[in-house]
């Protein structure tokens, strides 16, 4: 079984049906209508998740309106939630990389100790039980199993830089590349890893981007608590990653920036601003509120707005008034 597909096995195996959606979601629609995409697909809340992910995402390529398409099926607050993407002609578009070809492979030892990781973890969520430590610029979950296992990988990234280095950029294996991905975030010189995680936000599997992300919102954390390390860290991809088909990389992508606009960075916000503003209004226009959430308060800090103030609007229900503020920003930028 493929590592990076274990945790939504075990969730699938939990139903004795297919699941039904809650929600459905849109990202990416500017040219083409709800209606139209509605249609491709062919649910409506209430049905079960559509038989062949494959075969709607074909219809949706079909609108003539439409690039390419992504569906994507996401379990939270116990609601089934199913993300429609579109990317339509002419829009920004996040460019990933072809997957290499080598067939190195990372000690067996290792790979087993990440499955483990990941059942650990599962088991946790299901206790709810998903909170992490990230101040040592690497995850420590509260839970004692999960953070047992994490705790050994420090000595894994000390140990087998070299390999992990090598399987991240050259294994023709994804499952691999993930599992690098993550370990390699362990390493106790962070500044060694940062161009490898880096280098993996563009990696052609979702699950690599999704762990080189993890690995490196955890070292931002660590880059704001303890300057005198010197860690720098790039927006660019997380900015571009904004505007990938994938609902998980946009919403990784967010998560980072949130981090690294903490203090406010105006030339991050410029950046964003320019690359990826609308990007950030579909996310921020979520049903979900949770999902919705961070890309708001994204947009409230591009806005220059106050915090209290992003907070009111969110509070009445105005979304929308944040979402002018940022739009009728845009051509500004501020200095710092």
């Amino acid at each position: 079984m493929r590592i990076t597909t274990l945790l939504l096995c075990l969730f699938v195996r939990a139903y004795a049906q297919v699941p039904r959606v809650d929600v459905i979601d849109f990202y990416g629609l500017h040219k083409t209508t709800e209606a139209k995409v509605r249609e491709a697909i062919g649910i409506k809340e209430g049905d079960p998740l559509p038989a062949s992910k494959g075969d709607a995402e074909e219809r949706l390529d079909g609108i003539t309106s439409v690039a390419e398409s992504h569906l994507e099926a996401v379990y939270d607050a116990k609601k089934m939630i199913l993300y429609a993407g579109l990317e339509e002609r002419g829009a920004p578009h996040f460019d990933i990389r072809e997957a290499p070809e080598g067939d190195m492979k990372l000690p067996e030892v290792m790979t087993k100790e990440y499955r483990s990781f990941v059942e650990a973890a599962a088991a946790a969520a299901r206790n709810n039980i998903v909170a992490e430590d990230l101040t040592q610029g690497q995850a420590r979950s509260a839970d004692p199993e999960t953070r047992k296992i994490q705790d050994r990988f420090p000595l894994f990234a000390t140990d087998h830089l070299a390999e992990l280095r090598d399987v991240l950029r050259n294994s023709a294996d994804e499952d691999q590349r993930a599992v690098a991905a993550y370990i390699i975030g362990y390493a106790p010189n962070k500044r060694d890893v940062i161009n490898d995680l880096q280098y993996a936000l563009k990696d052609a599997d979702a699950g690599v981007r999704a762990n080189a992300t993890r690995s490196l919102v955890a070292i931002e954390v660590l880059a704001k608590l303890d300057k005198t390390q010197a860690i720098k860290i790039s927006p660019t991809w997380f900015i571009e990653m904004l505007n990938s088909l994938s609902w998980s990389d946009q919403n990784r992508a967010v998560m980072a920036l949130m981090v690294l606009t903490d203090q406010p960075d105006p030339s991050i916000l410029d950046q964003i601003r320019e690359r990826a503003l609308q990007s950030l209004i579909d996310m921020a226009r979520w049903k979900t509120l949770s999902h919705a959430l961070p890309p708001y308060l994204l947009l409230g800090r591009i806005a220059g707005l106050p915090e209290a103030d992003v907070q009111a609007a969110w509070s009445r229900g105005d979304r929308e008034w944040v979402v002018t503020q940022a739009m009728g920003s845009v051509g500004k930028k501020r200095s710092k």
